[in-house]
């Protein structure tokens, strides 16, 4: 179904989520129509925070919202959906729009096969009912469930959902998105196992631990040193934190991206008031969401370094080159403080980046086996 098509039956002019890759032909379409608009396109930092937006704007307006996300995020509206939208307490309605990764049949990567299997049943329990769209809806039947059952529900001040399968919006004018800035993503990667030795990595979700695993491939390493958050996008930080409380005689790099710390920025707030003086925060800051497609994030305009210091990060800069970045991974690995180093990167990656070929199970066992013998040998 082309999503102008699925847009116009919708009738709504505000729209507001986290960018998905199963919703591109949605995401570039709202991108070319209305770019960043805040009365019209908002790209939230999580989908608890679209779906408290979607609120904002049915209490300003009256009018029904739309949120769009990743299957992954319904996670994160369950508390706002109850507590908040659901119709025994204010009632307010809104058109959910959401991506299925991990849809059962059809083969997805590990950190989506059970998100999967619950997606419907999720929406269920929250009261939202849900139709299903695939490759071949078309719009006649988005037309029929809007005029015989969910316009009659929104009114009611319930929410309804839309599921997307894979291919089941098209549009034709994709986009494609860039920045100015020069290094890429896998090189700096590069460089900083390139300084790590043998200490332990916790990488974020999407391409970066996906190159971090090849990379390791690439120079035979191993993958004991990693653990690749290959789901949970945002918690990356909070995984290292403890790790680094709990192995203190080691330094602990966190690989991060500028979308994971948007989505749950308080964990850096969090990794400050801790304060372990052997966890090192790097923050690969493209200013996109690229993994789902290369939408913006607000991290391109916004001070990491001085949000990383106020926070209690004792050491905290901003690298644009290379030579920089090599001086700053030197540096930061013989301070015994909490650092951050925000690298900004070019977006993109290479065509024939491929996927982990270990299981989850078999990353987490080696990396705990790592850990262990680590305290073996101080």
């Amino acid at each position: 179904m082309n999503v102008e098509d699925f847009v116009n039956v919708l009738g709504c002019d505000f729209f507001t989520g986290v960018p998905d890759s199963q919703l591109r032909a949605l995401c570039d379409y709202l991108m070319n129509t209305y770019g960043i608009d805040e009365k019209h396109h908002i790209i939230a930092a999580n989908e608890g925070n679209c779906t408290a937006l979607a609120a904002g704007y049915h209490l300003a307006t009256g009018k029904v919202p739309v949120v769009y996300m990743q299957n992954s995020g319904e996670g994160n509206i369950i508390n706002p959906v109850a507590s908040l939208l659901n119709d025994k307490v204010y009632a307010i309605p809104a058109i959910f729009v959401i991506g299925w990764r991990g849809e059962p049949g059809v083969h997805d990567e590990p950190q989506h096969i059970y998100q999967g299997e619950i997606t419907c049943k999720l929406l269920d329990l929250m009261d939202i009912e849900n139709f299903v769209i695939d490759k071949d809806t078309d719009v006649e039947a988005i037309v029929s469930i809007m005029e015989n059952s969910f316009n009659d529900l929104l009114k009611a001040g319930k929410n309804v959902a839309f599921v997307i399968k894979k291919g089941g919006l098209t549009y034709d004018d994709k986009l494609a998105y860039k920045n100015d800035n020069l290094m890429q993503r896998e090189e700096i990667i590069e460089h900083i196992i390139g300084v790590t030795e043998d200490d332990p990595i916790i990488s974020t979700t999407g391409k970066a631990s996906r190159e971090l695993f090849e990379l390791r491939e690439k120079y035979d390493q191993g993958h004991k040193h990693d653990f690749l958050t290959v789901g949970s996008m945002g918690h990356t930080s909070s995984i290292a934190l403890t790790i680094a409380i709990n192995k203190p005689n080691k330094k602990i790099w966190c690989i991060d991206g500028d979308g994971s710390v948007l989505m749950h920025m308080g964990a850096m707030a969090l990794v400050g008031e801790t304060n372990p003086n052997n966890f090192i925060h790097v923050v690969i800051n493209n200013g996109a969401h690229e993994t789902v497609g290369g939408m913006p994030t607000v991290a391109k305009d916004i001070d990491l370094v001085s949000i990383a210091k106020s926070c209690g990060y004792s050491y905290a800069v901003s690298v644009d080159n290379f030579d920089d970045l090599d001086n700053q991974l030197e540096k930061v690995k013989e301070l015994n403080e909490l650092s951050l180093i925000e690298v900004k990167s070019s977006i993109g990656a290479r065509a024939d980046l491929g996927r982990p070929t270990t299981t989850p199970i078999e990353n987490k066992e080696k990396f705990m086996k790592f850990l262990n013998e680590m305290d073996d040998r101080i």
